[in-house]
């Protein structure tokens, strides 16, 4: 980490960097870079620009959609869009940005001077453009891009051309991308705390993603092993999930599943860490009730795993087995209600301000819980008979994954900013950014409930006149959540070039490590691991 031992206190402003300067050429900053602070930005700007090819991608879905007809793309490549829509914003924007931020932060949080494995880190971000440049190739290949669904189901995703094999082979690139980013951060949180900090003194945000890293290395070769046995059924002529020969296509959805339910708490767990930063800082008070908060992460991470099939309740499933995934959906609701009512109890009577990122830290808690809600109603079997593949089950999961997901990194980025750049970013325009988006983004998927009870089915380029009002409504608003976000990139973009000098503790209420180290953080910092004060810690439980 260190050739030179540095005498200066961590809590030093001015000399932070004075043995340890940035790498000179941008090769040998950017490529081969090893700082985790580098690294950190490299995955953020990556899932930025994935967020708007994704992006691009969902506003050829809602133009198609505007009207009743078939308008600008032929079906085909409309079921493409879809396909490619979601592999993108999951693998390439959501998770690649809780990735970057853990990267950027936990070492700092916890008072390490970097990453575990810095080398690895490197390795495991660059694979990641070589993934989705295989990824987005298929769309100019012969017989186009894969347009079988995200969930890649057998058969039909096996009608797709030779672009499966490379969507395939992005696919495990990407897996491996993120077992060694999550071995890497639970090696970092376990080893390189400072002394003092405790498991039961980390943030909230590190605890989160520490759960975050294991259900990552359990469930990523599993996917594997189901896009594998994929990869030989198509051009090897196995029979995994070919009932002509002995197979079951069914068994795909229960071995994709049981990958994908956990996958979406993989989306949704370091979200909340990163609220619970954000709420305590701007009450003005410690997070209520700590402890509560770390078992309830646990809890959700380890029923993640016993709820899979409640994505296939429609497949024929025996009555015992569809009462057993009901009654499970359902106990998860009992973690995260607890969450919810912390986030809602440390908000109580407190000194609120309503700063960009507590803006989307409460837009955030209020979204997310619709979203909660309509998971609930989903997960009541004879209902789900009527909800499922339906255009509501698509409202149901943007409200988690767009106001939750989507939201909570946002938010992150505003509250983090000041460190990572030395500025204050434009607080009026990060507000217009905030209500824009929350305006249109309700715009955008409320109606989508309503279209999913009259039995809109998802995945279809064409619709019954009936159903036009709302989904005209529905592509507005996802034009106006779409240019919204420009507002979102010009902010980082002038927050990065300049303004109003940041402090080290760029927020009022802020507590943590992070906070005691300069803004913008230096390239190097807690070369001598710092000593922790209570007054330091994020939370007020320092009975441990």
């Amino acid at each position: 980490m260190s050739t030179v031992a540095a005498t200066h206190d961590t809590h030093a402003d001015h000399h932070a960097d004075h043995h340890h300067e940035a790498p000179k050429g941008f090769l040998a900053r950017w490529v081969f870079a090893t700082n985790h602070k580098d690294i950190g930005t490299l995955y953020l700007l990556f899932s930025l620009l994935m967020f708007f090819v994704g992006g691009a991608m969902a506003m050829v879905i809602r133009a198609e959609l505007f009207e009743p007809g078939l308008q600008l793309v032929n079906p085909e490549f409309f079921n493409q869009m879809t396909t490619m829509h979601a592999l993108v914003m999951i693998f390439g924007a959501v998770m690649p940005a809780f990735v970057g931020l853990a990267n950027w932060m936990i070492p700092l949080m916890v008072g390490a001077p970097d990453m575990a494995l810095p080398r690895m880190n490197n390795w495991s971000f660059w694979i990641l453009p070589f993934a989705f440049t295989m990824l987005l190739m298929t769309l100019i290949l012969p017989g186009g891009a894969p347009a079988g669904g995200w969930t890649m189901y057998p058969p039909l995703v096996l009608q797709g051309g030779n672009g499966i094999a490379f969507m395939i082979f992005a696919v495990h690139m990407m897996g491996i991308s993120s077992i060694m980013g999550a071995i890497n951060i639970i090696a970092t949180i376990l080893n390189l705390r400072a002394p003092g900090m405790d498991l039961l003194k980390m943030p909230v945000f590190v605890w989160t993603w520490l759960i975050t890293a294991f259900l990552l290395i359990a469930v990523m070769p599993v996917l594997a092993g189901a896009v594998t046995m994929l990869l030989t059924d198509k051009f090897f002529h196995t029979s995994f999930f070919n009932a002509a020969g002995g197979g079951d296509p069914v068994m795909f959805q229960h071995i994709f599943w049981f990958f994908g339910h956990p996958e979406v708490y993989i989306m949704i767990l370091p979200a909340f860490g990163i609220v619970s930063e954000i709420i305590p800082t701007f009450a003005r008070k410690p997070l209520f009730g700590y402890q509560a908060m770390v078992y309830a992460t646990a809890a959700i991470a380890f029923l993640s795993f016993i709820v899979w099939a409640h994505h296939m309740f429609t497949v024929g499933m025996p009555l015992g087995g569809e009462l057993f995934f009901m009654y499970a959906t359902m106990l998860i609701a009992v973690p995260t209600g607890v969450k919810v009512f912390n986030w809602v109890s440390t908000m109580w009577q407190s000194s609120m301000t309503f700063e960009t990122p507590m803006l989307f830290a409460v837009g955030f808690v209020i979204l997310f819980t619709i979203g909660g809600f309509s998971g609930l109603m989903l997960a009541i079997v004879p209902a789900d008979f009527q909800y499922h593949d339906t255009y509501f089950v698509v409202a149901h999961f943007h409200y988690v994954l767009v106001t939750g997901a989507v939201f909570s990194i946002m938010a992150g980025t505003y509250y983090w900013l000041p460190k990572w750049t030395g500025h204050m970013y434009n607080e009026t325009v990060g507000k217009w950014h905030f209500w824009l988006s929350t305006i249109f983004v309700n715009l955008l998927f409320f109606p989508q409930h309503f279209l999913g009870l009259a039995g809109m089915p998802r995945r279809i380029p064409d619709y019954n006149v009936a159903f036009a009002g709302f989904n005209m409504i529905s592509s507005i608003g996802g034009f106006g959540f779409g240019l919204s976000q420009l507002l979102f990139a010009y902010v980082i973009w002038k927050c990065v070039k300049g303004g109003k000098k940041a402090e080290a503790r760029s927020w009022e209420g802020a507590k943590g490590l992070e906070w005691t180290v300069p803004s913008p953080a230096p390239h190097h910092t807690f070369t001598v691991p710092p000593t922790i004060r209570n007054e330091d810690l994020a939370h007020g439980d320092t009975s441990h």
